[in-house]
């Protein structure tokens, strides 16, 4: 039954896959192989099947080489995006502290113009009261003047009749007459130059004031625009510090402990900025001059954010397209030796492909490891050490300073491997920790 259903079965297929026969001769025979058509349909099937498989891989391979490219390119301008960032915001930071500082200066002016005036006017007020107090007893002189000469002319007139009447003249008492009329021109003239210099004066402390009064409204105006200046450094510094606040927060580090020892260490001519400090004489600073050493402390404290960021492992070892292949924690060892803990992030890539460092530090190892195969170590700053192990090539050697991004090797197999990758490292304290966590913390950042 099965024969029948067979041939049943190739003759219907020989319609569209007749059978062929493939001949093998030799010196002494010729031979051939009957190709039928089932055979003919399992070859092409298997075929087919092949093929298709090629180009299912050929597409993964390539989505993930995309995807991984996008990625880099997306980080790199990212990064490019944060410094920009960076450089603008120290360009409109030196901006505004010198628009504060000429601002302070102009302020400072328009006080020691406000000081004077107010000099001059209490000067001008003394004086008045003078010349008032001057003038009174000018005026009490002069009405004791005008009362002596009323009872000088009636002296006189008497003595004038006496002596018309003893001797018929009346002569000798004309000089003292005369005497007392100089004496009352004289005051009079004087009290006139009196009261025209009040009505200058006067005028003089009417026009103080007016400009003491312009003064004080340029003075407000100043204070709000210094207000305002002032208003958009704290939003930009606030807007600039959150970020890095979140990705030291998300990497597992305190901010404030990396802080401090970049203070420490950076604590130098040319190392953060200094708060700006004005003369109060002893008294309490201005609000202007505590919100601008508010601001340069935020800014002072992004550098050394920036400082600590170069000296951490934030950076991602390759800058080729790779595939994350065997994560941190636990796993199935690859040669079969049960469940172990895989200390590191595995990255596949080309073979040869650049390893970079990914913060500046020094090489305190540079040579074969058991396991790790070719291996370099880095020690950084705040206790944090990184491993890049299996390399083909080591670029670097014991002692040496790199920064991040020096490439350091290449890409391999060497050690217990099964196939071209990098094994990547990150310990605090000697303690192994999920590389992850700090390539996702500084995602959002650079």
């Amino acid at each position: 039954m099965l024969t029948r259903l067979s041939y049943r079965i190739n003759a219907t297929l020989e319609r569209f896959l007749p059978e062929q026969r493939l001949f093998l001769k030799s010196d002494t025979e010729t031979r051939f192989i009957r190709l039928r058509p089932v055979t003919q349909l399992v070859a092409m099937t298997g075929g087919a099947m092949f093929v298709a498989w090629t180009i299912v891989a050929t597409a993964v391979l390539m989505m993930d080489s995309i995807g991984a490219g996008s990625s880099r390119e997306q980080s790199a301008r990212q990064q490019a995006l944060y410094e920009e960032r960076l450089n603008a915001l120290s360009m409109d930071r030196d901006l505004r502290a010198e628009e504060a500082v000429r601002a302070q200066e102009r302020f400072n002016l328009a006080l020691e113009q406000v000081a004077d005036m107010q000099s001059r006017l209490l000067a001008s007020e003394d004086r008045r009261r003078e010349l008032e107090t001057g003038i009174e007893v000018i005026q009490s002189t002069l009405r004791r003047t005008i009362i002596e000469r009323d009872e000088a002319r009636a002296n006189a007139d008497q003595a004038e009749l006496a002596l018309a009447e003893s001797t018929g003249s009346a002569r000798t008492e004309e000089g003292r007459v005369q005497d007392s009329l100089q004496t009352l021109s004289l005051l009079t003239e004087a009290l006139g130059e009196t009261a025209q210099e009040r009505d200058l004066m006067e005028g003089a402390a009417e026009k103080s004031a007016e400009k003491a009064e312009e003064i004080m409204a340029e003075k407000r105006a100043m204070e709000r625009r210094n207000d305002e200046i002032f208003a958009r450094l704290e939003e930009a510094v606030t807007v600039s510090m959150e970020p890095l606040d979140n990705m030291f927060r998300d990497a597992g580090l305190s901010p404030d402990d990396l802080l401090n020892s970049v203070r420490k260490g950076y604590s130098g001519t040319g190392g953060p900025l200094s708060p700006i400090s004005f003369s109060t004489s002893g008294a309490a600073a201005s609000p202007e001059a505590t919100r601008a050493n508010a601001i340069l402390q935020g800014l002072d404290r992004m550098n050394m954010y920036k400082i600590a960021a170069f000296k951490t492992p934030f950076a991602m070892p390759v800058n080729t397209p790779v595939r994350y292949t065997s994560g941190f924690g636990g796993r199935n060892d690859p040669f079969g030796r049960g469940y172990r803990r895989h200390e590191g992030q595995d990255l596949a890539g080309a073979y040869g492909s650049p390893i970079l460092a990914t913060a500046d530090g020094v090489v305190i190892h540079a040579g074969w490891e058991n396991g790790y195969g070719r291996l370099v170590k880095i020690r950084h700053d705040f206790g944090i050490e990184t491993r890049y192990g299996h390399m083909s090539q080591i670029r670097v050697n014991v002692g040496d300073r790199v920064s991040r991004g020096d490439r350091i090797g290449d890409m391999g197999n060497s050690g217990r491997s099964t196939g071209t990758h990098l094994h990547y490292e990150i310990r605090i304290g000697g303690e192994a920790i999920n590389p992850m966590t700090f390539i996702k913390a500084a995602r959002d950042v650079f």
